[in-house]
């Protein structure tokens, strides 16, 4: 008989944003750069006066350590993390920068270290998709905000998808398509959270009403309610490519 080979799964990787007012960037990026180079490391970390995005990946020892160290200052110790695990680390180094967006929309007007959206969680939406209609009664829709072909590996069933090539397309996108969400409750995702944040912002900014963002995005929906509604897989930008709804990699042909 052939042998059975069996993938060991010892690289924890995680993911993580918070909207925090930064003052001092330049400083931050030289101690997390030092900090997580000597944890070893790699993926990447934004900064940027409205706050941090992060993936990173390695050992689980030096991925607590940081985080630890990370989380023990008041500007990111509400930093809400997502966790998965890999054979491999799916990045070739470790990026630190300095970004004037940690995700860019182009819309200075929209500020979320200054107040979040509001936010359903995963459950309560995976409800809501059951009876196709809120607490309130309305309509439900999901709202894709992610690139187009991130899409095309998987999206909720029935979500509004509007094409579009970069994040940045999305305010111009709005303003086409505002009409379509119409008294109905609006919940915008994307894969971690991050854009889907801004995204709900700026649609209640434009007059959009019920519009909420999905907390934590399709990777934490996948840890509390699967793949419930869901179809297909969730595009990650590494090199794992795709995430099933059970947050493991999802083999090439």
């Amino acid at each position: 008989m052939p042998r059975k080979i069996c993938v060991v799964e010892s690289i924890l990787n995680i993911s993580a944003y918070r909207f925090v007012a930064l003052n001092d960037t330049a400083q931050w990026r030289e101690s997390i750069r030092s900090q997580a180079g000597r944890a070893g490391l790699k993926g990447t970390v934004l900064l940027a006066d409205e706050g941090i995005n992060l993936v990173l990946a390695g050992a689980e020892p030096g991925v607590r350590d940081f985080v630890q160290w990370l989380t023990a200052h008041e500007s990111f110790a509400a930093l809400p993390l997502k966790e998965s695990w890999s054979s491999d680390v799916p990045f070739g180094k470790l990026l630190v920068k300095v970004k004037p967006e940690i995700i860019r929309m182009n819309h200075p007007t929209i500020r979320p270290q200054a107040g979040r959206a509001p936010a359903v969680d995963a459950r309560t939406l995976a409800r809501w998709l059951d009876a196709g209609v809120d607490d309130a009664g309305r309509q439900v829709v999901t709202l894709d905000t992610r690139n187009a072909f991130e899409v095309d590996h998987g999206r909720f069933k029935g979500a509004h998808d509007w094409r579009i090539d970069r994040f940045s397309d999305f305010p111009q996108a709005l303003e086409q398509h505002r009409a379509e969400l119409a008294g109905k409750t609006v919940v915008s995702y994307c894969t971690g959270g991050i854009r889907c944040e801004k995204a709900a912002l700026l649609m209640a900014q434009a007059g959009v009403e019920n519009v909420l963002q999905l907390e934590g995005g399709i990777l934490h929906y996948f840890e509390e309610a699967g793949g419930k509604h869901f179809e297909g897989d969730c595009f990650v930008f590494d090199a794992r490519r795709t995430l099933s709804d059970t947050l493991v990699p999802v083999p090439t042909a």
